[in-house]
Parts: structure tokens; sequence; C-alpha cells
């Protein structure tokens, strides 16, 4: 039986109008200009502890307030600011129709994504939900795969990592499983090969052949 970790953010869901819109009430609050949409774009993914610097500089508690700001916007509508990808329901109903065990990782706090996965038609199908808790300064996916496969009994060789960006593929590499890239999501090719991704697909059937 194998288990498949997905991420969230650029892999099942679109999110960005919730996202970035919450990323710009954030930054708006702190009475800073937000970068344009291209840039907010490729904040999606790392955690924002990570991003916000880059505007805010190296001010930890500013930064903290920051996202304490973002995280009003999204608790209150953006969490509700997204669209499934195509093709992403039917994924998964056959792979669980296989016998494959399913679960999400991803950097956005884990009661948000519980909230956003339990809302999704195909929310049932997931054995677990792995998420930074609240107050974690720091979400590295290669601690929540690690999380991941201990509660899910995942093998590193039964194990495959799914997502957008380069932070999903280095946390399947930390664990010694494979990553696989999607091209449907935030990031791009050369970021996805750069980080070391076994395969890189560019649609939801693609990547179910490859699995």
């Amino acid at each position: 039986m194998r288990l498949v970790l997905f991420d969230l953010d650029g892999t099942l869901i679109d999110s960005e109008a919730g996202i970035t819109g919450s990323m710009v009430h954030a930054l708006r609050a702190l009475e800073v200009e937000p970068p344009p949409i291209e840039v907010l774009r490729g904040w999606i993914g790392p955690p924002l502890q990570a991003s916000f610097p880059s505007v805010l500089g190296d001010d930890l508690e500013r930064v903290d307030l920051a996202v304490r700001h973002y995280h009003e916007r999204f608790d209150d509508v953006g969490w509700r600011e997204h669209t499934v990808y195509p093709g992403i329901a039917e994924l998964l109903a056959a792979l669980r129709h296989r016998g494959d065990r399913l679960a999400v990782v991803t950097s956005k706090i884990a009661d948000q994504a519980r909230r956003i996965v339990g809302h999704l038609p195909f929310g049932h199908l997931f054995d677990g939900v792995f998420g930074p808790e609240p107050g974690v300064r720091t979400s590295e996916k290669a601690a929540l795969v690690g999380q991941a496969m201990r509660e899910l009994g995942g093998t590193v060789r039964q194990t495959r990592m799914i997502g957008d960006r380069r932070f999903d593929i280095e946390g399947a590499r930390a664990n010694g499983v494979r990553g696989i890239g999607v091209l449907w999501g935030f990031g791009q090719a050369a970021e996805l090969r750069e980080a070391g991704a076994d395969h890189i697909v560019a649609d939801p059937g693609e990547l179910l052949e490859c699995l």
C-alpha cells in the first residue's frame, strides 16, 4: 500500500486570491506598500515568516505582527477564496480506489489546512492533514513529511510527496522518499528540477500514470 502526500496550495487548490489578498491586507495594516502581484505569487508556498522579511526587514516582531494581520483576513474570508484544479478529484478517487493512503502536508497552519480540506468535496479521502501549529516560526516540510510517515505508517520505498514548489521536493528528499513536481501550481520546472524532483508532470492525468 502506497502513501501519497500532497501539498495543498498550488497542488490541490488554486488559492492565489485568498493568500495574496491576505498578504496585501497584512502589509497595508503596517502601512507598507505591497509588492506587485507577480512577487506576491512567488511567496505562495514558503512560510510567511520567510517571505515577509523581504519587505519588512529582519525585525521579528514586525514580521510576526504581519503574520497575525494576514491570519485575521485569511481566517475570515481568505480560506474560502480558492478553486480546485481540474482533474484533481478524479485523481484522488482513482488513487483511493486502488488502495493508496492519502494525506495533505502543507506549510499552512494545521487548523486552517484542516478546515479547508474538510470543506473540499474530496476531503474525506484523506487520512490526515499535517501542518505547523500556531505560533511556530518555521515550518519545515521535511519535518512534516516525516511526521506524516510516522503517523500513517509510510515506508521510504512506498511514500511519495507531490508538490509545486522546491520546498515540497526538498522535504521529500530529506526523508529519502520520491518527490514529484507539478506544473499547474505556483512553481516552475527549473525550480523543481534544481530541487531534485524525481519526476515533473504537467497535469493530474500524467501524475496518475507516474504514480
